[in-house]
């Protein structure tokens, strides 16, 4: 499946010695002809790390990162290839290189597992190795040994002391608590006579917390000899079994021992993921069960089942592009705009703007009334204030209504398409009609000018028409919007942009500290501002516009403009809607502001007067088109599109599909479908299989719990009368150090002494001897005790202890054997 768990990664690390990386070979468990692919002999052998991925696999075979492609079925090459590409890295005298060599080795012998096996540790630099060999190795090492999900193999020789152990020093930096690592004596067949590590694997000395595992591993005359690996098992079992200060702990020796920890640990680590990636599965299956039930009963060869699926496909497209438009629906988009609600937007937020973003420059469009006024009179001088200058003003100032009017039809068609995707049933003629529609609304404008509309306040209320700010003032100070903003330029100077809660309202721009309004930052008066669009900086990803003083006057404290940001578009042209509302528009490119006026003062009186009259004419009546054509605009474009379209789709899309042609080659099914389709049934039914096994992994494995933290024995005193071992040593080997004629099996699992007394680990077969729990005090103080008897315990799993020692500050806690009952 593609959810992926991270493995658990076990490296070996040791001090470098003769033949000393030890036989990952006989941990895989492969079939004796390709037992020896992992390169041995004298000195540093190990001089690249090598990643073994091990993978469960039906047929055996390797392959190399660096030989893509190939695979290797003779082990034997891989041995040579393994010493080529080291060789071809660090050269031929002894070098050593940080850069991996990844090799996957497929099996049905292995369990999915990562082994490296990493160059043992020197310190005197040898061939071609630079001075701080010592150094380099430890780095190298440290890459691997530190990761949380590497198991720590601290291989150290039986026959030298194990205090001078690198391979030990260098896991208790990186693992102090002793949770990842397993100490592995090796060399035990070579110890001088009369010595053995009986105290190291008994973990007395230098105990860790999971213990030690010794191994004997093949000589290297038994490699010359062509000694298989079951023979050299066989052997290293019977060496165990034979050996008088090992045979107590043959069943927990040797490199089977550690094949069973090493997969024990594979097990707990499956099972303490198997929560989270239960919920990565079953959250993956949901997510495609919808898909997959469509394509469970598809028979792409059945046509009768291919009719029957077009005409449900066109059933579904049809119900699903209404739901998109009227907003219904299950899937209901809750990031983003999305259907009919940014086709509303268009009608009432970024229409409107376009139309306000065509008004008329005062100083311009009274020159235009005045030119009119006398070329209407001509070689006379007029009277009477010329109604065609009225006319021919208003005509010029409707017909730039075209442009925002197939501005905003462009803007619906391109939402519609989106909403479409793949199915474009609305055509270029459709779109030419629509916009012929919308040309039509504003030519019925200019061929008429109703002057008798009630709305129109004609030319004997010309003289006393309000202007701008007294439609504002009769509409009162109301609130037109709320929201946060960013001021952007002002925060450059102090750290960075601030957020703050604005409050437009038909008079002023009010911005508070947070959106409960109780601390006013500022108040901006909206006389005489506009706005502008800002280009977004090169590091900033939002959107920004301006608001600035038109007769070139400071807006904040010392600036100019007052850098407004939103987080997207949207908001932006909503605000500049907002604005519109309030009597902000936004800046004519190329006016000129600030421009003479000497034409105006040009002007004789009565031409001023008529100027004005016309003036608040075209007003006036501009009021009432820019009203009607925004209200008939999204009617037009709603019954001639999008009406239009839901009704083609509904009665005429499936009559046309099945005249198009043969439906067979219509409904064949592309390869990427088919495709797509089996890789959607293959990942379903992988995603069920991985559920069912992650059931079945909770139903037949058990984890074993970490061991608890080793301690050094503490002896008793002389006068003890029976053999007295601390419960920290004993469960810290799970019991299995005493040499005890009863099974091992049998002794229940305890806490150390930090767990509160009668806690239990674990539960396991009642025990069949008699036991005592003891309080056992440091310098001869006198044990206190409790005899009991298992069978008389509830459940017959408990361990009976209680009091501490008294009188000193230390205490430890033991299990006293006495005889079987």
């Amino acid at each position: 499946t593609p959810t992926h768990s991270p493995a658990p990664l076990i490296s070996a690390s040791y001090k470098q010695c003769l033949g000393e990386p030890i036989q990952a070979l006989t941990l895989l468990s492969l079939p004796t002809h390709c037992r020896d692919f992992l390169p041995r002999g004298s000195g540093i052998v190990t001089r690249r790390p090598l990643v073994l991925q091990l993978v469960n696999a039906t047929t055996e075979y390797a392959e190399f990162l660096h030989c893509k492609g190939k695979k290797f079925t003779d082990f034997e090459e891989v041995r040579l290839e393994i010493e080529a590409e080291t060789d071809r890295v660090t050269g031929t005298n002894k070098g050593i290189s940080p850069v991996p060599i990844n090799l996957r080795v497929y099996s049905p012998h292995v369990l999915n597992l990562t082994l490296v096996d990493l160059p043992g540790m020197t310190k005197v630099p040898v061939g071609d190795q630079p001075p701080d060999i010592e150094f380099q190795i430890r780095d190298m090492l440290m890459q691997f040994v530190t990761k949380e999900n590497c198991l720590i193999l601290a291989v150290s020789p039986a026959n030298s002391d194990l205090a001078n152990s690198d391979a030990l020093k260098v896991a208790k930096e990186v693992d102090p608590q002793g949770q990842r690592t397993i100490g592995v004596i090796t060399k035990l067949d070579l110890m001088d006579e009369g010595t053995d590590a009986r105290d190291v694997l008994e973990n007395k000395l230098l105990p860790l917390r999971r213990g030690y595992i010794g191994v004997v591993n093949r000589s290297q005359k038994d490699i010359d000899g062509k000694k298989d690996i079951t023979a050299a098992l066989a052997a290293e079992r019977k060496f165990f079994l034979s050996h008088p200060s090992y045979r107590h702990l043959a069943d927990r020796m040797g490199t089977p021992y550690l094949q069973k920890v090493l997969n024990q640990q594979l097990t707990n680590h499956i099972r303490d993921t198997l929560p989270g990636l239960r919920n990565k599965l079953q959250s993956q299956l949901l997510s495609i069960e919808k898909e997959v039930e469509e394509y469970k009963n598809f028979r792409p060869d059945d046509p009768a089942r291919k009719t029957k699926a077009l005409l449900q496909m066109v059933q579904q497209f049809a119900v699903d592009f209404e739901k998109r438009i009227e907003g219904s629906g299950d899937q209901i988009d809750t990031y983003e705009l999305s259907g009919g609600a940014r086709i509303n937007r268009i009608f009432h937020e970024r229409f409107p703007f376009e139309l306000v973003k065509m008004e008329f420059d005062e100083k311009e469009l009274r020159r235009e009334i005045s030119y009119a006024i006398k070329n209407i009179h001509g070689i006379r001088t007029g009277l009477f204030t010329p109604d065609l200058a009225f006319e021919a003003t208003v005509k010029k100032q409707v017909q730039k209504l075209k442009e925002p009017s197939i501005k905003c039809v462009d803007m619906v068609v391109s939402d519609l398409s989106r909403i479409l995707k793949r199915c474009r049933v609305f055509s270029t003629c459709l779109l030419t009609c629509v916009s012929w529609k919308v040309m039509l609304l504003i030519d019925i404008e200019l061929a008429y000018m109703n002057t008798n509309h009630e709305d129109f306040i004609g030319f004997a209320n010309a003289q006393q028409r309000s202007n701008q700010m007294n439609k504002k003032k009769a509409s009162g100070n109301q609130v037109i919007r709320k929201g946060w903003l960013t001021i952007s330029n002002i925060g450059i100077m102090k750290g960075g942009s601030k957020e703050y809660w604005f409050v437009l309202t038909a008079e002023n721009l009010s911005w508070y500290k947070d959106d409960e309004e109780k601390e006013k930052k500022y108040m901006l008066s909206v006389d005489n501002l506009k706005l502008r669009d800002v280009e977004k900086g090169f590091m900033s990803s939002k959107h920004i516009f301006a608001l600035f003083n038109t007769e070139q006057r400071n807006v904040y404290k010392d600036y100019r403009q007052l850098e407004l940001a939103c987080e997207t578009q949207e908001e932006v042209d909503s605000w500049k809607a907002s604005f519109l509302r309030a009597g902000v528009y936004p800046e004519r490119v190329g006016t000129e502001e600030n421009g003479s006026d000497s034409f105006m003062h040009s002007m004789d009186p009565q031409l001023e007067r008529q100027v004005e009259t016309i003036r608040n004419l075209v007003d006036s009546y501009m009021a009432i088109v820019n009203k009607t054509v925004r209200d008939l605009m999204p009617k037009t474009i709603m019954h001639l599109m999008i009406n239009n379209t839901k009704e083609f789709i509904f009665s005429e899309l499936l009559a046309n599909l099945y005249s198009c042609g043969d439906q067979n080659t219509l409904m064949e099914e592309s390869a990427e479908q088919a495709q797509r389709r089996d890789e959607m049934l293959r990942m379903y039914h992988a995603l069920k299989e991985a559920l069912s096994i992650i059931g079945d992994i909770n139903t037949t494995t058990v984890s074993t719990p970490m061991p608890p933290p080793s301690q050094a024995p503490i002896p008793l005193p002389s006068a003890a009368p029976d053999l007295f071992f601390p419960l920290s040593v004993l469960a810290a080997s799970w019991l299995s150090h005493l040499p005890l004629s009863e099974p091992r099996d049998s002794v229940p699992l305890l806490r150390t002494s930090m767990a509160e007394p009668g806690e239990l680990l674990g539960q396991a077969p009642r025990p069949s001897w008699q036991t005592r729990v003891l309080s056992g005090a440091i310098r001869g103080q006198r044990a206190h005790g409790l005899w009991c008897r298992s069978r008389e315990l509830v459940g017959g799993c408990a361990w009976g202890w209680t009091q501490t020692a008294r009188g000193l500050g230390t205490s430890s806690w033991g299990c006293h054997t006495h005889s079987p009952i």
